[in-house]
């Protein structure tokens, strides 16, 4: 768009506001025309004025006005709205492009560089487009002050993208119902210079690269639990969410339930290594099966590594 968009969260936000502005004008002018109207001929009508009733003629002209007038006014409408999805969905060739990673119940995003965070970063005055994807059930990515949203279904292809003209945080929500914590699946957005963007993105992600020097093990294995949304469902503290906490989970005896049949089972790395990559195999007692997701194809061995030194710092070994 060629939009001026300086001190706007969106490139968006005018045309949006503009359509609703014009909708909500011309509603509120029939309300008070409509409702006008009835006031008034319930008074000049009323059966004390007009006891007996009387017949009134048709009036063609009548009816050519208040079908012509909706009817160009419902056009115009349409327009406004089909304008702006058209924009919409005419993606700048240079736009910068981000994956945005639906799972319940948080959002992941990485950049180019291989990078992933949990907060959406993008640089002001640059168009990025986010290429949505939803690991399990529907999702659906809002950013209110930007003016988008963009549902998110498992196996279709989908994006958005946006403009940014003024620098700060924005709030990300998830506007879909995914389920028992769909309520605490949000994030934020953070509008950058686009020089602190490109340092950001020319690094590596850097608590999950191999003889790092920057950050301990232990910061790694945060760094990958907000990497594939684990804080959304398990805690560092010992809180019950909705998996089992992070906190002495080594070295302990746990009751699942395997097979129907409720066991005892050392906690040891083969019993992390099959809760991460089969986790509905044997399910800790107390808990729903089926709420979590096999992470074989996208947790790495090394990363693997990283989160049982996180998990043994937690268990005071």
């Amino acid at each position: 768009m060629n939009e001026d968009i300086t001190n706007k969260a969106s490139n968006f936000v005018s045309q949006v506001d503009s359509a609703f502005v014009y909708i909500f004008g011309i509603s509120i002018l029939f309300l008070v025309g409509i409702t006008g109207f009835m006031v008034y001929y319930i008074l000049r009508y009323r059966k004390s004025k007009n006891a007996e009733a009387s017949h009134i003629e048709g009036s063609n002209t009548l009816e050519i006005i208040w079908t012509v007038i909706p009817t160009i006014l419902v056009l115009s409408m349409f327009y406004y709205g089909w304008s702006g999805w058209r924009n919409q969905q005419e993606v700048p060739e240079d736009a910068i492009p981000i994956k945005t990673i639906a799972r319940m119940w948080s959002f992941t995003f990485q950049y180019e560089n291989g990078l992933i965070t949990d907060t959406l970063y993008v640089p002001i005055n640059k168009a990025v487009k986010l290429d949505l994807v939803a690991l399990d059930v529907l999702h659906s990515l809002y950013i209110p002050s930007f003016r988008v949203k963009q549902d998110m279904v498992p196996g279709k292809e989908a994006n958005i993208w946006f403009e940014s003209g003024k620098e700060g945080e924005y709030e990300i929500f998830c506007a879909e119902y995914c389920g028992l914590r769909h309520s605490y699946m949000t994030s934020v957005v953070k509008v950058i210079p686009a020089e602190q963007f490109d340092e950001m993105t020319k690094i590596d992600s850097s608590a999950l690269a191999t003889n790092n020097t920057v950050v301990d093990s232990r910061q790694a294995g945060i760094s990958i639990t907000r990497k594939y949304g684990c804080n959304a469902c398990h805690t560092a503290d010992g809180s019950k969410l909705v998996g089992p906490s992070y906190k002495n989970i080594l070295g302990r005896m746990r009751t699942v339930i395997k097979d129907g049949d409720e066991i005892e089972m050392m906690a040891d790395e083969d019993y992390i290594r099959r809760s991460i990559y089969d986790p509905n195999a044997e399910v800790v007692k107390g808990y729903e099966k089926g709420l979590m997701l096999s992470y074989k194809e996208q947790v790495t061995e090394e990363e693997f590594q990283q989160l049982l030194d996180y998990f043994r710092y937690l268990s005071g070994q």
